[in-house]
């Protein structure tokens, strides 16, 4: 199969996108955030169909309002009463304007369909230099913040106290994690975009005790389950999305019942806290 073109392409398009959203999709599990990530898949499909609209690219639509919006929500997170408030009211707005876009957007069925689900096949080379580009980006920036993001994930009280900028840890992050989305929305769809960003980070934390271990273990397994997904679809003519998305399930539910490995920010985390705070 690696003879084509857009195999090749897949591949690599899918390496990239798996890669970046186990390591950012680590801390989205750890910091209880999935559903901000679900969110801001769905606000990309607003920034997606908009940017069509006006003779752009759909992934630059997709990144601008993701990032605008995790943006959003990282500083409206600490102003009104629950995190979850400030997404699902992002969410809503974003959500309607989508809703108006689609309006105009109808005689664009086929590219609404690779939106929701992905079209991981048809990538190209531009595609993924772009891919390159923005998983450089998020990493860097991801690396960039590492050092408070663990202290103020595994102790936010304790970071806080410590003069840590929690608002500033947290809309940073969310602006990572948006970038990661985008990403991902390529490979699986926005519907399905739980399949890279979730499902190994969640394995990966019941597998494995300490953080670097689980974030190599999380990047793993999402680039694991994106190329036999692919290899899959291509023996059996089932979509990509799906066959990624099933393997996203079932490597989590065998793990589901297996004995719990030491949770973050107790034992196998232990060092690892220590390391990240101030003295």
């Amino acid at each position: 199969m690696l003879d084509y073109d857009f195999m090749r392409n897949a591949f690599a398009a899918a390496g990239i996108a798996a890669v970046v959203s186990g390591l950012v999709g680590y801390f989205l599990v750890l910091r209880a955030q999935t559903f901000a990530g679900h969110a801001l898949g769905h606000i990309g499909f607003a920034g997606a169909t908009g940017a069509v609209l006006v003779g752009m690219a759909p992934i630059w639509g997709l990144v601008g309002f993701t990032v605008l919006a995790g943006v959003g929500m990282g500083l409206l997170g600490e102003r009104i009463s629950g995190r979850d408030v400030a997404v699902g009211v992002v969410l809503a707005l974003a959500l309607g304007f989508g809703i108006l876009f689609l309006h105009y957007y109808t005689a664009f069925a086929t590219q609404v369909t690779t939106l929701l689900f992905g079209n991981v096949l048809a990538v190209d080379r531009s595609m993924i230099a772009t891919l390159v580009e923005l998983g450089a980006v998020t990493l860097a920036g991801l690396a960039a913040i590492m050092r408070p993001l663990i202290f103020a994930s595994l102790q936010p009280e304790l970071a806080e106290a410590k003069g840590v900028p929690l608002r500033f840890v947290s809309t940073a992050f969310l602006a990572i994690v948006a970038l990661a989305v985008a990403q991902s929305v390529e490979i699986v769809g926005i519907l399905l975009v739980f399949s890279l960003m979730v499902g190994p980070p969640a394995a990966a934390q019941r597998l494995a005790s300490g953080l670097w271990s689980a974030m190599a273990l999380s990047a793993g397994l999402a680039l694991a389950e994106a190329w036999l997904g692919i290899a899959v679809a291509y023996y059996t003519d089932w979509p990509v999305s799906f066959c990624i998305a099933a393997l996203s399930a079932a490597g989590y539910f065998a793990v589901h019942f297996m004995p719990r490995r030491s949770r973050p920010g107790a034992g196998g985390l232990a060092e690892e806290e220590r390391t990240v705070s101030p003295s």
